[in-house]
């Protein structure tokens, strides 16, 4: 696999910390860790901060204990799907569909120019039957995306359970030339999934496809997204997809940060989020096991005297957990300090929380890149990547971290990569690369885990 798909996977492995016996408060229930990068602050004066919120889910220790799973396949098989892409996207979604158990519902959807429903949803009792089917697509025609995907999210619908976990997993080679093809009009229909414990994951195979309106689709629905150049990389990808979605412990995740007056919530980073007035919402689609995933809160906190605490906010998580079956509630809160002292305030800084916002703070800052360089910019999106470069070696060195050395060397490597000859790839690289530190996406467990 190419060198910077495994500087993804490197970065992308940061978010799977190992779980202490203190990390969570039972073995059925996720984790929740509330801090400040500066639990201490310069007093007197006006700065900002910035507030972690970790959830990080329990162990799911055997085959038995994990949560149905509700699947809808939906293959690309337009013309451009022809010859090697359709042999190993086949064989790929055979071997996935092997993963699964006589509990687990599977679909299989097919487009070109037409929607065809190629397995109803059906329990999979019948493994054999459903891989028959998958080996008999042929490539032909017009990429009906949208269509495509509606199709599964119905074939969904007909089994749908909150105790289930309900995912599309869309394959595309191409541009979505027939229906609604703008990224808003499918971040659109992702939302509009979301809100029905439906969750896309969106691969995007080779240079053809469209990144931002897979991405769109992903990123509000609560999917992972992934660049797939090879076709000869699809049964990892599959493979690694379908894990992830038999690890998940929780669902529905919704965190409401409530702010104290006096303190001004700034902007979320990564996750959208609302903010009106002092309260900030957050919705996680999805949870898995073993895996933190986390929201960035930017505050600004006012000028206070010395050695006078105060607290910044209260949050309340609610989620479904996958295992009980039960609606859990967790409740958090983080407090700061103010000090005359600068070696106490440069002492009390909480490495995790920094290290968390300056590879947020340099994703935002890698999507302004992007969005100069689509403007024509070429020197303009050079140059803020190669201050973004040096902006995390600085804190690579400080913090002693190899996570934020990688990233320095991808925005490196991409600032050298934005001519047009280049680009095309390099854009679809970076674009997966914000969505997987944006969205915290990793990679699944190894088999057997």
């Amino acid at each position: 696999m190419r060198r910077t798909l495994l500087s993804m996977a490197v970065l992308l492995t940061a978010f799977l910390p190992g779980l202490s016996s203190g990390s969570q408060a039972a073995a059925s229930q996720i984790g929740l860790k509330v801090a400040m990068s500066n639990p201490v602050l310069h007093a007197d004066q006006q700065q900002p901060d910035f507030l972690k919120v970790g959830l990080t889910g329990f162990r799911m220790k055997s085959e038995a204990e994990r949560p149905g799973a509700n699947i809808a396949l939906v293959l690309d098989k337009s013309g451009s799907m022809s010859g090697e892409k359709i042999e190993e996207a086949k064989r790929a979604a055979i071997e996935a569909v092997r993963q699964l158990g006589p509990r687990d519902i599977v679909s299989v959807v097919t487009y070109d120019s037409t929607v065809h429903v190629l397995v109803p949803a059906t329990r999979l009792t019948d493994a054999d039957e459903v891989c028959r089917q998958i080996s008999s697509i042929e490539a032909s025609g017009n990429t009906a995306l949208f269509a495509g995907v509606s199709k599964g999210a119905a074939e969904l619908r007909k089994f749908i359970d909150r105790e289930y976990v309900n995912r599309i997993i869309l394959l595309s080679d191409g541009l979505a030339n027939v229906g609604p093809s703008s990224p808003q009009e499918l971040g659109t229909l992702g939302k509009s999934l979301s809100k029905e414990s439906i969750s896309v994951s969106t691969l995007g195979l080779g240079l053809g496809y469209n990144e931002d309106l897979m991405v769109e689709l992903a990123s509000h629905s609560g999917g992972n997204h992934v660049f797939v150049e090879r076709a000869t990389e699809l049964a990892e990808i599959f493979r690694s997809e379908f894990r992830s979605v038999l690890s998940v412990v929780a669902q529905e995740v919704a965190i409401t940060i409530q702010v104290e007056p006096g303190i001004r919530p700034v902007r979320v980073l990564g996750y959208p989020a609302e903010i009106s007035g002092q309260k900030v919402t957050v919705q996680i689609n999805q949870l898995y096991s073993e895996q933190e995933k986390y929201v960035i809160l930017e505050v600004e906190v006012p000028a206070s005297p010395a050695d006078a605490p105060r607290r910044v906010a209260a949050v309340d998580v609610t989620y479904a957990n996958m295992l009980t079956k039960a609606t859990d509630h967790l409740k958090g809160s983080a407090s700061v300090n103010f000090s005359r002292s600068k070696d106490e305030v440069a002492a009390s800084v909480d490495a995790d929380v920094l290290k968390a916002s300056v590879m947020m703070l340099s994703n935002y800052r890698s999507k302004q890149a992007t969005e100069l360089r689509d403007k024509g910019d070429v020197a303009g999106a050079r140059r803020l990547l190669m201050e973004n470069a040096d902006y995390l070696q600085k804190y690579a060195v400080k913090l002693k971290s190899d996570e934020l050395d990688v990233l320095c060397r991808e925005n490196l490597s991409q600032s050298k990569n934005l001519d047009a000859a280049n680009y095309v790839r390099s854009r679809k690289e970076m674009k997966a690369l914000q969505f997987g530190i944006d969205n915290q996406q990793r990679a699944a467990p190894p088999a057997g885990k």
